[in-house]
């Protein structure tokens, strides 16, 4: 009997034993830099010419895997072995379908230690955050596994006297799966196991920063039993192969988490119908955020300072859920603010396989020029109060910075940036503030600090993204307990780690038989 599902406890680095663990599975990942990735399609491995260098962001210098790199020939040939492979494998019983995902869980588990230490190398997440990243893979696995299962079972229908009628949710075909590179492994398990357990097969294009923990993903659903062909690895070049894969009239659906830019020209390519589609896609995009927090004059200003703190640096603001935006009424801004500022001040930035080190750096050299274009940018719409430059060191590592009393119009306060920089608003009251929030395209986290239960029902009624918290940072969503998703720019709201995210990679059946 499966049990109730529980989301993956984090690991206590307070813990030496646990501090331990980790320095060796990092030392044992740094002796593996260099080594060689090739990609798979139908399961067999192929080694092209043209290699994806995989950097460490924290040094530049040191190269953590060489990946080959697809062509559009060979998306193609993956398109076509996981349409030869769907015809089996949509027939699979789901039960034994969510036993790979179960399987895949426990590897995860006991590779946590090792997963967790290249993502602090392939992506600059520090410790706390990479094991974060694996729990979270881990639930997907044992959350999607278990929900498959209960759509699996009959579905409830209005009885009818003279018929039997049942319905099914069935598989949709070969979907494109790419996922981002700021939670290479949560995000990229979820939709791929959400792709893979509800019947359908995937030709999944990891983000070239991130290509070599995808490949130890693909190692973990090896090991797991999944039938070669049911997932093929293709890294590539999104602009090229990523256009090529979408627009083919044998994919299915499309399942992408990244930048608005970007997810708006997959749903335009997508909405095409070449010769030879005989299907409208099925489009599942997760997109930015330019997420608040809003604080009034009745909250606890010290949690909701510590609340704006980690939601706006944590993984060095590199999460769409992260908080850009500190809005906050004038009776209590200038305590609030000063309380943020102390905060930030005490923040390490450094390479971090070293512990100590709260912030590492952004993920490329691209990032780290775009992100310092925006500082400029702020510096004249606003009041740089903290950070606003480079941090020392070789890395891509930026200085937390603040820009304080900025237009709620300007660009630094519309536009995401991505990265550790943080905008203070003052609004006049608390209704202003929540104009303020609701003054942006996109809508997918938002946070309210306040003790008046009159202000967070109001809240509640008109701050429009997709998941607002009361009284708690605006990140870290857990599968199962906040399912994940916004609305506007920020996607299609789907609701990842929820009870109806299956239902996106399914089409439903109904049979009715006269008795």
């Amino acid at each position: 009997m499966i049990q109730e599902f529980r989301n993956e406890p984090l690991t206590d680095f307070s813990v030496r034993e646990n501090c331990d663990r980790m320095k060796k599975a990092l030392e044992s990942v740094r002796s593996q830099f260099g080594g060689e990735y090739d990609l798979i399609i139908g399961g067999e491995r192929i080694r092209t010419d043209e290699k994806i260098r995989s950097i460490n962001p924290s040094n530049p210098a040191e190269i953590v895997g060489f990946v080959s790199k697809a062509d559009t020939l060979r998306v193609d040939r993956a398109i076509g072995a996981a349409s030869d492979v769907f015809q089996d494998w949509k027939f699979v019983p789901a039960e034994e379908r969510s036993r790979i995902l179960f399987k895949a869980a426990q590897i995860m588990r006991r590779r946590k230690f090792e997963l967790a230490a290249w993502e602090v190398y392939e992506e600059g997440k520090n410790w706390v955050e990479a094991d974060a990243d694996v729990a979270e893979a881990v639930d997907f696995c044992e959350f999607y596994g278990r929900e498959m299962q209960r759509l699996a079972g009959p579905q409830p229908l209005t009885l009818h006297p003279q018929e039997e009628n049942e319905l099914y949710y069935i598989p949709l075909g070969v979907g494109a799966v790419i996922p981002p590179w700021n939670f290479p492994l949560a995000i990229l398990a979820g939709m791929t196991i959400a792709s893979l357990v509800t019947g359908n097969t995937v030709v999944l294009k990891p983000a070239s920063t991130a290509p070599v923990v995808a490949a130890k993903f693909m190692e973990v659903l090896e090991e797991a039993g999944l039938p070669p062909g049911v997932v093929n690895y293709l890294p590539g070049p999104g602009g090229k192969i990523g256009d090529h894969l979408v627009g083919h009239p044998q994919t299915r659906f499309i399942a992408f988490t990244g930048s608005m830019e970007v997810g708006l020209r997959i749903n335009e390519l997508a909405a095409k119908v070449p010769p030879g589609q005989i299907w409208i896609k099925r489009v599942i995009l997760e997109m930015g955020g330019k997420d608040a927090i809003v604080v009034d004059g009745t909250a606890d200003l010290a949690e909701a300072s510590q609340g704006i703190f980690s939601s706006a640096y944590g993984f060095q603001g590199q999460k769409c859920s992260a908080c850009s935006r500190a809005i906050v009424t004038e009776d209590v801004y200038d305590k609030v603010l000063a309380q943020v500022i102390e905060k930030a001040k005490e923040v390490t930035v450094g390479p971090v396989e070293d512990q100590k080190n709260f912030m590492g750096p952004v993920i490329d050299q691209a990032a780290c020029d775009k992100i310092l274009e925006y500082i400029e940018i702020g510096k004249k719409e606003g009041q740089l109060v903290l950070g606003g430059g480079r941090a020392p060191g070789d890395g891509h590592f930026i200085q937390p910075t603040i820009i304080a009393d900025v237009d709620p119009k300007a660009r630094l306060a519309q536009e995401e940036v991505f990265g550790p920089v943080l905008v203070f608003i003052k609004a006049r009251d608390f209704d202003h503030a929540l104009e303020i929030a609701n003054d942006s395209i996109y809508g997918l986290t938002g946070a309210v600090y306040s003790r008046s239960r009159k202000n967070l029902e109001r809240a509640r009624s008109i701050f429009h993204v997709g998941n607002l918290y009361f009284n708690r940072k605006c990140t870290a969503a857990l599968v199962g307990v906040h399912p994940f998703g916004g609305f506007n720019m920020s996607g299609t709201d789907s609701k990842a780690g929820g009870r109806d995210y299956l239902l996106l990679f399914t089409q439903a059946k109904s049979v009715s038989e006269k008795i």
